[in-house]
C-alpha cells in the first residue's frame, strides 16, 4: 500500500507518535462535553483515582445536579482565571479544594512522583467540537486530565496546502465565541505544515495574530532540513512531550494582566513562549546545573525578541535551578537601565510565585543589604543605583553565590563599578584593619575580576567587542581565540518571522542644496576643515533651514503616514534631533507649521534637564504642559503624534505604534542600529515603517546594521602586551617616578585629605608643561588614557592580576585631569561672521530598501589598545575657496530655470531604462555589470538633452556630486532583473 501522503497520513503520524511514545491515551468524540468543552471521561477518570473522597464529599455521581452546579463552577473559573491558572494551582468548590494537575516533582519525591504519574495526557483527533455545527472538526486538540490545552490545524505542503492554509482556517472557520475556542480556555492555538509552525494565543477572527514558532536557519526564519524526518516534528517528540508541556506550564506560558491607570480597565495577554525564548532560557539552565557557579553567558537576541520575558523566565527558574539537591544560587541581582523592566518582571514572575516574598526593587545600599537579608530571591535594580547599592553590602553576602542578569549588557559591566560590584558580593574579601597598601591593591585586583561566587547573564542586541571578550564563550579558530555568543536570535531572523518590522525597507535619504554669500570685501584666510564643519552646523541650524525641514517632516507625515492610514490610522512619528537646542527650534517649528496646516495633532519634545532658549530656561514639562513622565502615556493618545528629542527615547523606548522617522543627526554603529529599531516593534496593524534622513549617508547606515544582522563574534582578544608596550612609552618621558606612583596610592587607599595627593601630582604636571613639547605632551596624554581604559577592562578577565600596573592605572586616572590640554588656536574664528546663507532647498532622493548582505557571521575586531595622539596640521584656505569647495560638497547648483531642469531629469530614467543593452545586463548579468552598463546609457541620455538643456549636460560634466546623485538615482529607480523597462515621471 503506497504513503498516504495526505493530511490525514500526518495527523495519523503525529497521533501515533504521541500515544505509543509519547505516553498519551488516545480520545474519542463521544468523551469530549460540548457544553463544558472538557474530556469528561478524562476528567473524572483523574478525580476519582486521585481524590475520590473529594468528590463523594461534593456528591457528584449523586445527583445531575450536583455533577452541572460541579462542572459550573469548574467553567467559571476557567473563564475568569485561564486553563493555565487552573491547572496550577486547582479549583475551590465549596467544601473542597481540588487538584486538576500535579505539578513536575523534584527529585527526591517520591510521593510527589506517585502522583505527577497519574496526571493523564491525552489526544482526540478529528474533534467534533461545535454545538451548532455537527460537520466542524478539529484536525487533534491536547488534553491534561480531560481539561483542553492546545488546538491544531495540520496542512500537507505534498497536496499544495501550507501553514498559511491552516492560519486562514482558524482566522475564518474557527468562532472565537465557541467555547473551546474562548480567550484563555486553550494554553495555545497550532497551524502546522511538514515546513513551518505557526501560534496564536487570543483566536479573534481576522484579527488573529499568529506568530512562527520555527528552530530557525541559516540565522533566519524557518526550519532546518531534518534527516530523520519531517522538518516540524520537534513539535510532537519534543515540545509536546509530558516533561516538556509540565515544563512550559509551570515555568512559561501565563496570563498578564495590566491595568490603565487612566481607564482603570484592565487587559489581559496570554504568553506562550517562543521557540527561541524556550530554547535559550532551557539550554541556560541546563549549562548552570551541569556546571555551577562562576559562569559567564552572553546571549544576543535582537530587540523585538521578547527579552523582557525572557529575562523574567530565567530569573525565576534560576533562583531554584539545583546541583545535587542544593540550590545553586542564594539570590538573583537583575541589573537593568529600564524602569519599566521592574514592573514587567513582577507582572511575569506573579503567576510563578509569590512576588511580595520573592521580588525587591533596591535603590540604595541599605536597600539591597535588607533585601538580601530579608531572603528576597530576585532583587531588581537600576544600572546607576547600582554602584551605591554595593557600596555595604554586609561581609556575610560575600559567603553567598548570586546570579546577576544584565539587560543590554554593553551600558552596564565595565571599569570601576564592576570593581566594585564585584569587591562587594566575593566571598574573600574580608576588610582587615592592618592592611598593607599592597594587600588593598590586591583586592582591588580581585575586585576586578570575574567571581568565582557568582554567574553572569548578559542580555544584548548589539554586543560590542567588549562585551563579546568579557561574557562570550571563548572558542579556537584560524590560530586566534574568538568569543561568540551563548545563545543567538539574530536581526534577520526577528525580521523575517514578523517580530520585527525591517526598518530599512523605505529608507529615504534627504539632500541639502543651498548657496552661501560672502557678505565682507576681504577673502580673509581660515581653518578649511573646522570651516567646513562650522558652515554645515550653521546652514543646518539656520531657521529657514529648520522651517523648511519641518514642513517636509509634517507634509510627509500627513500625506504619506496618515492620509493612508497606517497602523490602522494609529501611527506615531520621531524626529531625531542632534542637540537640545535644535530640538527646540524643530519643536516650534513643527508645532507652528501644524496650525499653519490647521492640523488636529501636536507634537512633544523630550529633553533632559533645562536649557536656555529664546532668553528663557525651559524644560520638558514647561514647553509641552504636563509632567517628563507622561511622555509615553499622552502620545499613546490623540492629538499627540509627533515626538522631538534630543538624546532621549532613542533606546529602549518600545512603542508599536512609532512608524516613520525624520533622523537629522549623524548616526553609526550601535547607535544607528539602536535609534532606528525604536520603528521595529510589530503591532498586528503594523506593515512597514518610513525613515526620512537628512543627515547620513546610506553605507554608513548600511554598514552600521550589517555588524548585528547575522551573528556578532569577537575576531581575536585583547593583547595584554600592548600594556607593556604602552607602559614603557609613558615612562620614557620622565613626568613621573615609582616615587610618585607609591606615594600617591598609599595617600588614596588610606582615606587622605585630598590637599595631601595634589602637591604630588601638581610636581608632575608642571614637568609635562614644561619638559614637554606640544607634540610630546598630546603623545604622552593618549598613551595615559589608552592605558587606563585597556588596563580597566583587561584586569577584569585577566587570569593572572598585576599589582604594578593597578597601581599605574590609579595614578595616571589622577594624574590625567591635571594635565592641561595642548593650546589650540581657532583658526576658523570669525567665519560665520563673514557669512550669510543666500538660498536653500532639501531634496527627498530616491526612496530604497536598504539590502543586508547574508553572511553566517560579522567578526569585529577586539578593543583597541593603542593611542591616538597626532595634533593635525591645519590646513588654510581662502573663504572664497572654502565657500566654493563647500557649495561643490554640498550641492550649490544655482540653476537659471529650476522647474525646467526638474522636468528633465524626471524624464531620464525611462530614456535610460530603454537602452537595449542596459536591459540585456539587467537580465543577465549581474548587478555590477547593469550599474556600468546604466552609466553608459546616462552618458547617452545627457548627451541627448544637450540641445534642450545646456545645464544639465555642464553640471553633469563639471559637478561630480551631481554626477554620482544622478547617476544613483537613476540605477535605484530603474535596476530591476527582469529588465522591465521604468515608466512614469521620478520626483524630483
Amino acid at each position: 500500500m503506497p504513503t498516504n501522503t495526505k493530511e490525514s497520513g500526518l495527523e495519523a503520524l503525529i497521533v501515533n507518535y504521541l500515544v505509543s511514545n509519547n505516553g498519551y491515551e488516545q480520545g474519542e468524540n463521544n468523551d469530549y462535553n460540548k457544553e463544558y468543552a472538557i474530556d469528561e471521561t478524562r476528567l473524572f477518570k483523574f478525580l476519582k483515582d486521585t481524590q475520590p473522597e473529594k468528590l463523594e464529599t461534593l456528591g457528584v455521581f449523586n445527583s445531575e445536579i450536583n455533577k452541572t452546579k460541579f462542572l459550573n463552577r469548574m467553567q467559571g473559573e476557567i473563564a475568569k482565571n485561564g486553563i493555565i491558572d487552573v491547572l496550577r494551582s486547582g479549583i475551590k468548590v465549596y467544601p473542597v479544594t481540588l487538584d486538576l494537575y500535579y505539578l513536575t516533582p523534584s527529585e527526591q519525591n517520591n510521593k510527589a512522583k506517585q502522583l505527577y504519574e497519574k496526571n493523564i495526557f491525552s489526544v482526540t483527533r478529528q474533534l467534533m467540537y461545535a454545538r451548532d455545527n455537527t460537520k466542524l472538526a478539529l484536525d487533534f486538540a491536547i488534553f491534561i486530565n480531560g481539561l483542553p490545552i492546545i488546538t491544531c490545524e495540520l496542512k500537507n505542503r505534498l497536496t499544495k496546502q501550507n501553514v498559511e492554509d491552516a492560519v486562514y482556517q482558524y482566522k475564518t472557520d474557527r468562532d472565537p465565541r465557541e467555547l473551546l475556542f474562548n480567550f484563555g480556555r486553550c494554553m495555545v492555538h497550532f497551524a502546522v505544515d511538514d515546513n513551518e509552525i505557526k501560534m496564536c494565543t487570543k483566536l479573534d477572527g481576522k484579527k488573529s495574530w499568529f506568530l512562527p514558532f520555527n528552530k530557525g536557519f541559516n540565522d533566519g526564519a524557518g526550519n532546518p532540513p531534518n534527516p530523520d524526518g519531517i522538518k516540524t516534528d520537534y513539535l510532537w517528540k519534543q515540545i509536546l512531550k509530558k516533561d516538556e508541556l509540565s515544563n512550559i506550564i509551570e515555568n512559561y506560558a501565563q496570563i498578564v494582566e495590566e491595568k490603565d491607570e487612566e481607564t482603570k480597565k484592565i487587559k489581559r495577554t496570554q504568553i506562550f513562549p517562543r521557540y527561541h525564548q524556550l530554547s535559550g532560557v532551557k539550554a541556560i539552565l541546563a549549562d548552570v546545573s551541569s556546571k555551577g557557579v562562576g559562569q559567564k553567558y552572553l546571549i544576543q537576541h535582537s530587540a523585538g525578541s521578547g527579552k523582557s520575558n525572557s529575562i523574567a523566565w530565567l530569573a525565576h527558574q534560576l533562583v531554584s535551578v539545583t546541583n545535587n539537591g542544593k540550590n545553586i544560587f542564594d539570590s538573583v541581582i537583575v541589573v537593568t537601565d529600564r524602569i519599566n523592566l521592574d514592573k514587567q518582571i513582577k507582572n511575569t514572575i506573579k503567576s510563578f510565585m509569590q512576588v511580595a516574598n520573592t521580588v525587591g526593587h533596591a535603590e540604595s545600599s541599605g536597600d539591597l543589604k535588607k533585601l538580601l537579608q530579608d531572603g528576597k530571591k530576585i532583587i531588581i535594580t537600576i544600572v546607576h543605583k547600582f554602584p551605591h547599592i554595593l557600596e555595604d553590602i554586609g561581609n556575610e553576602h560575600r559567603k553567598n553565590n548570586f546570579a546577576i542578569i544584565i539587560d543590554e549588557a554593553h551600558s552596564s559591566q565595565s571599569g570601576n563599578m564592576s570593581a566594585k560590584m564585584n569587591m562587594a558580593l566575593s566571598d574573600n574579601y574580608e576588610d582587615g584593619e592592618d592592611e598593607t597598601t599592597e594587600d588593598k591593591i590586591l583586592k582591588i585586583l580581585e575586585g576586578r575580576k570575574m567571581l568565582s561566587n557568582a554567574s553572569y547573564f548578559a542580555f544584548t542586541a548589539t554586543p560590542k567587542n567588549k562585551t563579546l571578550e568579557m561574557f562570550g564563550v571563548p572558542y579556537p579558530a584560524e590560530g586566534k581565540t574568538k568569543h561568540r555568543p551563548f545563545h543567538i536570535y539574530t536581526m534577520k531572523q526577528a525580521i523575517q518571522e514578523g517580530f520585527i518590522i525591517d526598518v530599512l525597507k523605505n529608507y529615504t535619504p534627504i539632500k541639502s542644496y543651498y548657496k552661501i554669500a560672502k557678505i565682507i570685501e576681504d577673502d580673509p584666510l581660515f581653518d578649511k576643515k573646522k570651516a567646513q564643519k562650522k558652515l554645515r552646523k550653521y546652514v543646518e541650524s539656520n531657521e529657514t533651514a529648520i522651517g523648511l525641514k519641518a514642513e517636509i517632516m509634517v507634509d510627509h507625515f500627513h500625506d504619506q503616514v496618515i492620509a493612508k492610514g497606517k497602523i490602522g490610522g494609529q501611527a506615531r512619528a520621531m524626529v531625531i534631533t542632534s542637540s537640545i537646542e535644535r530640538a527646540i527650534q524643530y519643536f516650534y517649528a513643527i508645532s507652528d507649521y501644524l496650525v499653519k496646516r490647521k492640523s488636529q495633532y501636536k507634537a512633544v519634545l523630550a529633553f533632559s534637564g533645562e536649557h536656555e532658549y529664546g532668553g528663557k530656561k525651559l524644560t520638558e514639562s514647561s514647553v509641552n504642559g504636563f509632567p517628563s513622565n507622561e511622555i509615553e502615556k499622552k502620545l499613546k493618545k490623540d492629538p499627540f503624534r509627533i515626538l522631538v528629542v534630543a538624546n532621549k527615547f532613542q533606546t529602549g523606548y518600545d512603542e508599536p505604534l512609532l512608524h516613520t522617522m525624520y533622523v537629522d543627526k549623524m548616526l553609526s554603529d550601535i547607535k544607528a542600529v539602536q535609534t532606528l529599531s525604536r520603528l521595529n516593534r510589530a503591532h498586528p496593524q503594523k506593515h512597514d515603517t518610513f525613515v526620512l534622513d537628512f543627515a547620513n549617508e546610506t553605507e554608513t547606515i548600511k554598514e552600521a546594521f550589517s555588524k548585528y544582522y547575522t551573528t556578532t563574534i569577537l575576531s581575536d582578544v585583547t593583547d595584554p602586551d600592548k600594556l607593556n608596550d604602552l607602559e614603557s612609552d609613558i615612562r620614557s618621558y620622565h613626568v613621573f617616578t615609582d616615587y610618585h606612583i607609591d606615594t600617591i596610592v598609599e595617600l588614596y587607599l588610606n582615606g587622605a585629605d585630598r590637599d595631601k595627593l595634589d602637591p604630588i601630582l601638581d610636581v608632575c604636571a608642571k614637568i609635562y608643561e614644561d619638559d614637554l613639547d606640544e607634540t610630546e605632551q598630546v603623545d604622552f596624554k593618549s598613551k595615559a588614557k589608552a592605558f587606563t581604559r585597556t588596563y580597566g577592562f583587561l584586569a577584569s578577565i585577566l587570569p593572572y592580576g598585576n599589582a604594578e600596573w593597578e597601581k599605574l592605572s590609579i595614578f595616571l586616572s589622577f594624574l590625567i585631569t591635571k594635565l592641561p590640554a595642548p593650546k589650540e588656536e581657532d583658526l576658523s574664528k570669525g567665519i560665520l561672521e563673514a557669512i550669510d546663507l543666500d538660498s536653500y532647498r532639501a531634496e527627498a532622493q530616491a526612496t530604497m530598501s536598504i539590502i543586508m548582505e547574508d553572511s553566517p557571521a560579522y567578526e569585529i575586531n577586539p578593543v583597541p589598545t593603542s593611542a591616538i595622539g597626532v595634533k593635525p596640521e591645519p590646513e588654510l584656505d581662502l573663504l572664497s575657496n572654502i565657500l566654493s569647495n563647500f557649495h561643490d560638497l554640498f550641492g550649490n547648483i544655482p540653476w537659471k530655470d529650476e522647474d525646467q531642469v526638474k522636468k528633465h531629469i524626471a524624464g531620464i530614467p525611462e530614456m535610460v531604462a530603454k537602452d537595449k543593452d542596459y536591459q540585456n545586463a539587467m537580465k543577465n548579468s549581474d548587478k555590477q555589470n547593469a550599474k556600468i552598463e546604466s552609466e553608459k546609457a546616462l552618458n547617452k541620455a545627457i548627451i541627448n538633452l544637450m540641445t534642450d538643456n545646456m545645464e544639465i549636460f555642464k553640471q553633469f560634466n563639471d559637478n561630480q556630486s551631481f554626477k554620482k546623485w544622478l547617476s544613483d538615482m537613476v540605477f535605484t529607480v530603474t535596476y530591476n532583473n527582469k529588465g522591465e523597462v521604468f515608466k512614469g515621471d521620478t520626483a524630483v
